[in-house]
């Protein structure tokens, strides 16, 4: 399938346009007061975007991974940034995927239609982080409820969200053959749980990204909120992740482009020692080559698009691209950055928030070093690492 630059151009100016409601001070603003940018969430949801990868059949767009990654591209390339909001697109997959139909009907028309918000997925832990098959919250049977006791940490848009999806094991770790089984994937109505065995204490940290630690405390919740088979819910999670790389990979690309775009603009309108900065190679060669390098994994983006609207197994090429892509928008940031000098470090430049912002890519969701493990085991045979 050829990507051309105008095979999806469409979107682009579509979502361009609804950005260029929300410019740059906007965005500025909302990272002053460390707040939500409720109104462009809400634009975006009630434009039909954020159900982008809801099948018609329940009131969403049915659109394909490659156009779903469009619409997030953009928003970053606008200058702002989604993950505000880029896990309304991605956490309803595992309903999409493994929820029953009665699931399906009940939350995807609502989710599609703005009325139902699900950002929020419960996995990290704080003792265990990447370590997902250790995580210590338990889900026990009854009284025809599951009882829910623990804790996680690194939650995101739990305070904008209506439900989210938890992880928790059903089987204690002894008692499984394979360390990934006996895990269990639920659906919370955070309006229920929340002071009702749910407490939420948010993170303050270096970007503005609404992140919270959970504490689980005899929540109960009713027996079918169960999500999947009950035991197989770290495959239920998975079914959610490659779209989640994949998507955030295309952000990171969005975001590489604005910086490269702000520095080609800065580099060819700056003054010093009575020529343009961006005649000089010292400053035009760091820009080239930063470009070079988005353009490389913008390329794996797609091949990761490819292969998951194929249905075939993309974990290799949704990781490799999140991997290129966060790497090379880091690299377009430092760039950037350099190019404006003082100026860069300006907020109404806006370099500095976005440089905050693209730096927690090669962080999160999935840490640099879990993507060579996953290469190194899956792709290439080499033994497991841990």
């Amino acid at each position: 399938m050829q990507h051309e630059p105008d095979a999806y151009q469409e979107i682009r100016d579509a979502v361009r346009d609804l950005c260029a409601q929300y410019p740059d001070e906007y965005f500025r603003r909302i990272d002053e007061q460390r707040g939500y940018p409720e109104e462009f969430v809400d634009a975006l949801t009630k434009a039909g975007w954020m159900a982008a990868l809801i099948p018609q059949d329940y009131g969403g767009s049915g659109l394909s991974m490659a156009e779903a990654s469009v619409i997030m591209e953009e928003i970053n390339r606008s200058g702002g940034n989604s993950g505000a909001c880029h896990g309304q697109m991605y956490v309803m997959n595992a309903i999409v995927r493994s929820g029953s139909e009665a699931q399906k009907r009940q939350y995807l028309p609502k989710i599609a239609a703005g009325e139902l918000r699900i950002q929020a997925m419960g996995v990290t832990e704080p003792t265990t982080g990447s370590d997902t098959t250790k995580l210590k919250t338990q889900a026990v049977r009854k009284d025809g409820r599951w009882v829910i006791n623990g804790q996680k940490v690194w939650i995101s848009r739990v305070q904008h969200s209506d439900m989210m999806i938890l992880l928790a094991r059903t089987t204690p770790l002894a008692d499984v053959q394979k360390k990934s089984e006996g895990l269990s994937c639920f659906l919370i109505d955070l309006k229920q749980a929340v002071g009702h065995g749910l407490t939420v204490r948010p993170i303050l940290n270096m970007v503005n990204h609404e992140t919270n630690e959970l504490f689980f405390d005899h929540l109960e919740i009713p027996e079918e909120n169960l999500l999947g088979p009950e035991g197989k819910g770290f495959k239920t999670l998975l079914d959610g992740l490659n779209a989640e790389r994949t998507l955030i990979a295309a952000e990171c690309i969005g975001d590489g482009y604005w910086f490269i775009d702000r520095a080609v603009k800065y580099a060819n309108e700056r003054v010093v020692f009575s020529r343009k900065i961006g005649q000089n190679q010292g400053v035009q060669f760091p820009i080239a080559e930063a470009y070079i390098e988005l353009e490389a994994a913008n390329l794996m983006r797609w091949e990761a698009c490819r292969k998951i609207d194929a249905h075939q197994n993309a974990g290799a090429q949704a990781n490799m691209a999140k991997h290129l892509a966060a790497k090379a928008s880091w690299e377009a940031a430092n760039v950037c950055l350099q190019t404006h000098g003082g100026f860069g470090f300006a907020c109404e430049y806006d370099i500095e928030r976005k440089f905050r912002e693209t730096r927690l890519y090669q962080v999160a969701p999935i840490s640099t070093n879990m993507i060579f493990s996953y290469v190194a085991e899956h792709v290439l045979g080499l033994p497991r690492s841990y």
